[in-house]
């Protein structure tokens, strides 16, 4: 498979498979499950082909050109470590998958579950396969987003929206700090392109802006993956399904952390900086989260507590600095997510089949649940580091390289004691995993006697266990090709020899792990005896990162912002919104008043444009005054502001903008007008107005004229300047040439600017559904539910006619309306096709439809159009971003830029050539979604009027039975 099509399939499709997983009808549990599960053996097949070519230490290579001037591209890479972690990205997700399968309950929302994890494991491939540095910052925290959904999946619990928002606070400032350190290190080299930052050599350790980057860098990288003191997170989110844990917590999100250590080790390591910091940060995470993983009862948090200790392990390797010790990190990042990863899900089972995870309560589970006992104790024997098992062999690299020779003696002693303590411990738990659950006498405090669960279910744990055997027994098979492809990534000319072999003979490495074997069963007998049951971490019981960063959370979110508001605040917009004026039109006058020169009198000017500028003028300041008392007034007082607007662009020759600036008005004085009805009643006109008041409304109309003033001598400053070269003359020069239409507007629309386009109407359709959303959930107020005053005078004069006005008073005007539906619909189709080359558009179009569909309300009623016109705004607003998207994708499949325009002559019978440009499929999805958008908020505003009123406060939401969910 080309290179060009396989990396960009790899991060793409599981973005893709996400969005149908989830826009599927209806709970297709099933369904969902066999999509995911055939997205990642597809993406595990994929990932796997792809290492012959890699193996020799070859790079491949996908770039997309977005902003080459200024170095951001999009850039997919896959070398050794790349691979390698794309293969438990994807491998270990396939796996996940099938266990959730017979994990989750069929109550539960399983697309919601499977979307997401879908959607993380896109945004992990995109993280590990990123070219360009700016690029790895967004997926990095495209990660801590999807997985603060993940976490927070069970969202009815209190616990899990904690632990939630805890990870992504905590990650998401991380990632901030990293993306400007990703700033600096792209500064410092020239590039943003990962290749020319890792050919760089010492120019970044030898930058003054070093240390400044580097401490932004491990900012990222320690709070991705949960190091001291950040390690607080993590145990918080184990409320996350135990499918979850399992890939977000042993194979994927913590590893992105101690994964861009790795990348970037190459060019960062070379300093003291980084030896002390990244050193010692993890030898005291390897140490801490070993200890406190011995006290835990819960054996999820036993598990997460002994995943930071491990992630510490891998951290302290990395910070020594040593090719070796890079080697031994490389190898235990895949060696401890197929024991963790198994463990997680042992985990799972026993608490699926017991209904309980507190070691307290489980013993004797071996005579129960045999085979899950058995792979349960290999993968903690695999944790412990107990020989012929591939945790093993990494533990005795790690003890290695801590134990050879250093000049200075605190770095000599405290390295191979650390590591041996911190060993001792890792045996400690993991004995009280196996011993507390497996062992000991039946339990007695269970919700359900345990089982063996599906076989199916086993087969996930079974395959990672039998790879810790079978990297233990034979890694010169199993996996030395596979880790010499990752080590030549990272070290490439420096890579020194090292040894799989399973007996290097009785050296110091073998001593310190019998001690550590050893020294973990001594500590464990009196743990169990006396400790077992206190509560807490003896020692470190004052130590609670989470205590502290609630304790942070709340004094910045609550007591500050209190303090803030009290100082700075008001009850009343109208105070605030003065000072934000009046501090902007300061900063404005302040920056722009010696640049301003002398200002040249007009050459000539028409008294027509200035009289229809006089009546523009009048009129906002009308609808200004009007606006609090008078709202209908002040609506058509609003439209004559608008209506100069629209004659201004005309006379300078601007019909494009004429014709949106009008039928902009239009579509939305209707809108408001609908929406008038639903607001309080206005205020009555004051019979007399007390002194303070005027002179506050003096202040405010003195403030907002000199803002007007401003703004204008600013403009013209602007506009009588001579102007510099600028890119009209490029347009005029290539529309018709490069973008095949004479309508200059609209080519730069929907060809030489339409990502912008495509961004904005991405808004205009995010801005419908909130409007959407937010009317389903309005109240009136009290004094708006009654019907308004013109339909109870009608009632006065014929009783029951104020619910039929357009019936009894406006059948000839309604009939008209309807009458117009299809030639309004004929207009809207013309000047759609005509805006490639006169004016016109795929905007204007839109509008020009949207008010065929309010002519419709407006004439028949609510009821009425929707018995006979299925409208289904949704559909048109998901159809437009398609149509614009497919178009730019279609451009990239064919060889060229995003969005990227075609055009030709199409000879059609009848009629002869006719200009077509696949432009005009762009211009098709902004008039969907135009149209959609549009109809959407009319279709909310409209059903006010038949919807049961109920007013604001009247009585509380009834509580949902069940779970929301997304699908």
């Amino acid at each position: 498979m080309p290179t060009d099509f396989a990396l960009p399939l790899l991060c793409i499709l599981p973005f893709l498979a996400s969005v149908f997983v989830l826009a599927a009808p209806g709970e297709k549990y099933r369904g969902a499950a066999w999509v995911t599960a055939v997205v990642a053996a597809i993406l595990s097949l994929l990932s796997l082909a792809l290492f012959p070519s890699i193996a020799n230490g070859e790079v491949l290579i996908s770039r997309i050109e977005w902003v080459p001037q200024l170095g951001l591209n999009l850039t997919l890479r896959l070398d050794g470590l790349a691979w390698l972690f794309a293969v438990l990205i994807t491998c270990i997700g396939f796996l996940v998958v099938l266990y959730a399968r017979y994990y989750m309950s069929p109550k539960d929302p399983i697309a919601r579950f499977h979307a997401l994890l879908l959607a993380f494991m896109g945004a992990m491939l995109g993280l590990v396969m990123s070219g360009n540095i700016i690029q790895l910052a967004i997926f990095w925290e495209l990660t801590s987003l999807v997985s603060f959904l993940l976490i927070g999946y069970w969202y009815h619990r209190g616990d899990a929206r904690d632990g939630a928002r805890m990870a992504l606070i905590i990650t998401g400032t991380g990632g901030l700090a990293l993306f400007v350190s990703m700033l600096i290190i792209g500064r410092i080299v020239g590039s943003y392109e990962l290749d020319d930052v890792l050919a760089s050599g010492s120019l970044i350790v030898e930058s003054p802006l070093y240390p400044v980057a580097l401490i932004l860098f491990l900012l990222g990288a320690f709070t991705k993956s949960a190091q001291f003191p950040f390690q607080f997170w993590l145990p918080n989110a184990m409320t996350a399904p135990t499918p979850v844990s399992a890939y977000l917590h042993s194979a994927t999100m913590v590893k992105a952390g101690v994964f861009i250590l790795t990348r970037f080790w190459p060019v960062m390591h070379d300093h003291q900086l980084w030896f002390w910091i990244v050193t010692y940060t993890g030898l005291a995470t390897l140490i801490f989260g070993a200890y406190t993983a011995l006290f835990q009862r819960d054996l999820k948090g036993l598990l997460a507590y002994s995943t930071i200790s491990h992630l510490g392990l891998i951290t302290t390797l990395l910070g020594m600095g040593t090719p070796l010790a890079a080697v031994a990190a490389i190898f235990h990042i895949a060696n401890h997510a197929t024991f963790k990863a198994s463990l997680f899900m042992a985990v799972g089972i026993i608490d699926h089949e017991t209904g309980t995870r507190d070691v307290r309560k489980l013993s004797g589970l071996r005579k129960y649940m045999p085979f899950t006992a058995t792979l349960a104790i290999i993968a903690s024997a695999a944790m412990a580091g107990v020989p012929l098992l591939n945790g093993f062999l990494s533990k005795e690299m790690f003890f290695t390289e801590t134990a050879e020779f250093d000049p200075n003696v605190f770095v000599n002693l405290s390295l191979p004691i650390g590591a041996t303590l911190a060993g001792m411990l890792s045996v400690a738990y993991s004995i009280k995993f196996v011993h507390g659950v497996f062992f000991g006498p039946p339990p007695t405090q269970l919700e359900k006697v345990p089982h063996e669960p599906p076989a199916l279910m086993r087969r996930p744990i079974e395959i990672l266990v039998l790879i810790c055997l079978a990297v233990g027994i034979i890694p010169g098979i199993t996996i030395a090709p596979y880790l010499a492809a990752a080590v030549y990534s990272v070290l490439g000319a420096e890579t020194p020899y090292y040894s799989l072999s399973v007996w290097h003979g009785f050296n110091l490495p073998l001593i310190m792990s019998i001690i550590a074997m050893v020294g973990g069963a001594v500590i464990y007998v009196p743990y169990y005896r006396k400790l077992r049951d206190i509560d807490g971490v003896p020692l470190t019981r004052g130590l609670v990162g989470q205590r502290v960063f609630e304790r942070i959370l709340v004094t910045a979110t609550n007591r500050w912002a209190r303090h803030l508001v009290g100082a700075f605040g008001t009850q009343r917009l109208q105070p605030q919104i003065f000072v934000v004026i009046f501090l902007a039109l300061a900063a404005g006058i302040a920056a722009g008043w010696t640049r301003m020169g002398n200002l040249p009198l007009p050459d000539s000017f028409d008294p027509v444009l200035g009289l229809v500028w006089l009546l523009g003028g009048i009129s906002a300041i009308a609808a200004a005054q009007q606006a609090k008392f008078h709202r209908l007034a002040s609506m058509i007082l609003m439209g004559g502001a608008g209506l100069a607007t629209c004659l201004t662009f005309a006379w300078f020759s601007a019909p494009d903008l004429a014709l949106t600036q009008l039928l902009a008005e239009i579509a939305t004085t209707v809108l408001i007008l609908l929406g008038l009805r639903w607001l309080p009643k206005r205020s009555p006109v004051p019979e007399g107005t007390p002194w303070a008041a005027r002179l506050r409304r003096y202040r405010d109309v003195s403030l907002a004229g000199l803002v007007g003033l401003a703004t204008a001598l600013a403009s013209y400053a602007v506009m009588t300047r001579s102007a510099p070269e600028g890119i009209s003359d490029f347009f005029l020069a290539n529309a018709y040439k490069e973008g095949g239409g004479t309508n200059v507007v609209n080519v730069m629309l929907v060809d030489f600017r339409g990502f912008d386009t495509m961004g904005e109407i991405t808004v205009l359709g995010v801005v419908a559904l909130t409007v959407f959303g937010l009317l389903r959930r309005f109240r009136p107020a009290s004094d708006s539910v009654e019907r308004p005053e013109q339909q109870r005078v009608l009632d006065d004069y014929a009783p029951g006619s104020g619910d039929s006005v357009a019936d009894d008073f406006l059948r000839i005007p309604a009939l008209i309306m309807n009458w117009m539906f299809p030639v309004v619909v004929v207009v809207a189709i013309y000047m759609l096709m005509r805006g490639h080359d006169l004016p016109g558009g795929g905007f204007i179009a839109g509008i020009i439809m949207s008010l065929a569909f309010i002519l419709q309300y407006l004439a028949g009623g609510t009821r009425w159009v929707e018995e006979r016109l299925r409208i289904l705004p949704l559909l048109w607003i998901g159809w437009g971003l398609l149509l614009a998207l497919l178009t730019g994708l279609g451009a990239m499949v064919l060889g060229a830029p995003f969005l990227t325009s075609a055009f030709a002559y199409a000879d059609i019978p009848l009629i002869g050539k006719v200009p077509m440009a696949t432009a005009l499929i762009f211009d098709l999805g902004v008039f969907a979604l135009v149209v959609g958008a549009t109809v959407l908020m009319l279709i909310a505003l409209a059903h006010q009027s038949i919807r049961r009123p109920k007013v604001a406060g009247s009585n509380k939401p009834k509580q949902r039975a069940g779970l929301d969910k997304w699908n």
